[in-house]
């Protein structure tokens, strides 16, 4: 299996965590010249851009270590391309979170992972 079909796989798995817990998907793999959102979703009035990882193994780093400083700039950019192509004010709530997966098919949701990164 390809590392593409891995991580939609991955992905739709934590889809359904997120419409579980009561999460709307707005869009899944949005792309942006700064790089590509996971998951978009809304909760509770704010934006929720979700970075979605998967390790079978713990070999290279927990799934969360892979969400490093880079990582979070360029998502950061990503969301205010978001913001700025869809006309949102800055003042509307937004978090960065991260759903990590193990091996074992373990769920660990992360919320405000991280802040916003320039």
């Amino acid at each position: 299996m390809n590392k593409r079909r891995i991580g939609d796989k991955y992905e739709e798995i934590a889809a359904g965590y997120l419409l579980s817990k009561g999460y709307r998907i707005v869009k899944r793999n949005y792309r942006t010249p700064y790089g590509e959102i996971d998951i978009l979703a809304e909760k509770d009035v704010a934006w929720i851009f979700c970075e979605i990882k998967f390790r079978s193994t713990e070999n290279c780093g927990s799934p969360l270590e892979a969400v490093d400083r880079r990582k979070q700039r360029r998502l950061s950019r990503a969301a205010l391309y978001f913001y700025a192509s869809h006309g949102y004010a800055e003042d509307v709530p937004c978090r960065f979170d991260v759903i990590a997966i193990d091996g074992s098919g373990g769920i660990c949701h992360v919320e405000n992972a991280f802040e916003f990164q320039i």
